[in-house]
């Protein structure tokens, strides 16, 4: 128990880092001649939005849509939930409620988007000819693909009214200030919730051949509209972007390196392995796992104790029908990587506080974990090959469950070796 609370306050310092108003406050615009208006997605729009109000110094008004269960009180911008993974038809309204909002704007006006990742999801808004079952069912396809958010998101803009910069574009000619927190690796923000105000310059081209290197299944009629559909995404060159401007005010690395420096402060070296690492699940966690244990049983390549840390976004292939998400599968692999390795102790979890679509943000496991499944009637390999970490996990009492946190700079891993 006290590993697990050691990981756990390296959590809690890495999601200090990316805390909305202390990552707002170095990047206020000044304000313009005319009317200040907020949009803002992500599942730490709402708490961005409180934020970005208690230190704005003027009249402002606006919308933001979070992820149902996320909202924050706001005093002059409007709240709105939908739902993510999959869209619905509250995402749909809340995006025509964020066109609303900029509609008609003049060059004295600015808008101030506060996006953050799970963005792309609230944000429903299919292109013409298509529906929201249309955009629901690509979704689907894209969470069962394991393909990495870059091909994701790819696919995702060439389908979509206001992913891919066209929410600026609709806001021309006010000027557009985009404030990211990034959940994506490497810190693209055209990437981030699918870059709504930042023109990507990623097209079609590149969008079919995502669609060809990682076998993604497309729904029929969105492979017709792929196909005969002319692109119409905005390019990162066009004149209405020339005044906007763009930051990246919270990132996974920042937080990384937070929580570095608070195992230090405990005495624990720590080694941040990168901010960026992408892959299957399973397999990620089987080189994580490699390094772990040739520190616990080689003292290489970090003599003991440490704590190994990284970022980034894996993936995982659907295969079965059970219950997890990214972190916890990646943790349910690790687990049994360990298996029996004394001085081990992991976390895994989403730093917005849920790991796919359960309660929990992601898993504990060491040494033990998988013969304590295996004790209490779970098979830990056939749970991996079931898709069903949260179950496994649950059973061991495993589960990391700190509750939405008001941000997201994605997955945050932390691997504690002791001296035995």
């Amino acid at each position: 128990m006290q590993d697990r609370n050691f990981l756990t306050e390296l959590f809690d310092a890495a999601i200090h880092a990316a805390e909305p108003k202390a990552a707002l406050a170095a990047h206020l615009p000044a304000r313009p001649k005319g009317r200040v208006i907020v949009v803002g997605a992500g599942k730490g729009a709402a708490q961005l939005a409180a934020a970005f109000e208690d230190l704005w110094d003027g009249p402002l008004e606006g919308v933001v849509v979070t992820r149902y269960g996320y909202g924050a009180d706001c005093q002059h911008l409007t709240v709105l939930e939908a739902a993510h993974p999959v869209p619905d038809a509250a995402g749909l309204a809340a995006s025509e409620a964020l066109f609303a909002a900029v509609d008609g704007l003049t060059a004295d006006d600015l808008v101030v988007a506060l996006i953050c990742g799970g963005g792309s999801a609230l944000l429903a808004a299919p292109a013409e000819g298509l529906e929201l079952e249309d955009e629901v069912a690509l979704n689907q396809a894209l969470l069962a693909s394991g393909a990495p958010i870059g091909a994701m998101n790819a696919l995702r803009k060439q389908v979509s009214r206001i992913k891919g910069g066209r929410l600026a574009a609709a806001a021309f000619p006010a000027r557009v200030v985009s404030l990211i927190v990034s959940d994506v690796p490497g810190d693209d923000p055209a990437q981030v919730a699918s870059g709504p105000t930042v023109p990507d310059a990623m097209g079609r081209t590149e969008a079919l051949a995502a669609v060809r290197d990682y076998g993604i299944a497309l729904p029929d009629k969105i492979a017709a509209f792929l196909r005969d559909a002319p692109d119409d995404a905005p390019n990162p060159a066009d004149p209405r972007f020339a005044d906007n401007e763009v930051h990246v005010i919270a990132s996974a690395a920042r937080s990384l390196e937070a929580a570095a420096e608070a195992a230090q402060r405990r005495g624990i070296p720590a080694v941040i392995l990168s901010d960026a690492i992408e892959g299957e699940a399973r397999e990620v966690a089987k080189v994580h796992a490699a390094i772990a244990r040739e520190v616990a049983t080689k003292a290489r390549p970090f003599a003991p104790p440490v704590v190994i840390l990284s970022g980034g976004e894996t993936t995982v292939t659907l295969r079965g029908k059970g219950r997890g998400g990214r972190n916890s599968e990646f943790l349910l692999s690790l687990a049994q990587e360990i298996d029996g390795t004394v001085g081990i102790t992991a976390l895994a979890a989403d730093t917005d506080g849920i790991d796919g679509s359960e309660d929990n943000a992601g898993a504990f496991a060491d040494g033990g974990t998988a013969a304590a499944m295996r004790r209490a009637g779970v098979d830990p390999a056939q749970a991996l090959a079931d898709n069903d970490a949260f179950s496994a996990f649950e059973a061991v009492n495993g589960l990391f469950t700190p509750g939405p946190t008001g941000t997201n700079v994605n997955d945050f891993r932390a691997i504690l070796v002791r001296l035995d």
